[in-house]
């Protein structure tokens, strides 16, 4: 089976940071591309990061640039979400998702084929 497994959530203060981590399962990973997305209440899914797992090449949503960092373990089939300088609208369930055909698009959340079942995210004011 595929499997996404995030861990790393929690309660954190504006400002502080988290560190989000995505393990996969049941795929090979070299040739896809691995994303974030957010979720919070009453509000669409949207794009956070995502990067290519040969190349590295990294993306990021406007509203998180400068703060967020993904990164991946190729070792460990594992994607990092480095979280800094949190706010409370950072507030929402982050997802982890898996682009088996990525064609460079990678902010698209209907280009993904596999999804974690997420980790909440609040940041407190």
């Amino acid at each position: 089976q595929v499997q996404l497994v995030e861990s790393g959530g929690g309660l954190v203060q504006t400002g502080g940071s988290l560190r989000l981590s995505c393990a996969a399962s049941g795929l090979t990973l070299s040739s896809y591309a691995m994303g974030w997305f957010r979720q919070a209440p009453g509000k669409e899914r949207g794009f956070v990061a995502a990067i290519t797992w040969s190349g590295g090449r990294t993306y990021y949503a406007d509203s998180v640039k400068g703060r967020f960092t993904i990164s991946r373990d190729n070792a460990k089939n594992t994607v990092y979400l480095q979280m800094n300088s949190l706010k409370p609208e950072d507030t929402a369930v982050y997802y982890c998702a898996a682009d088996i055909n990525y064609s460079g698009s990678a902010s698209r959340s209907y280009n993904y084929d596999y999804w974690g079942q997420g980790t909440q995210v609040t940041v407190s004011s």
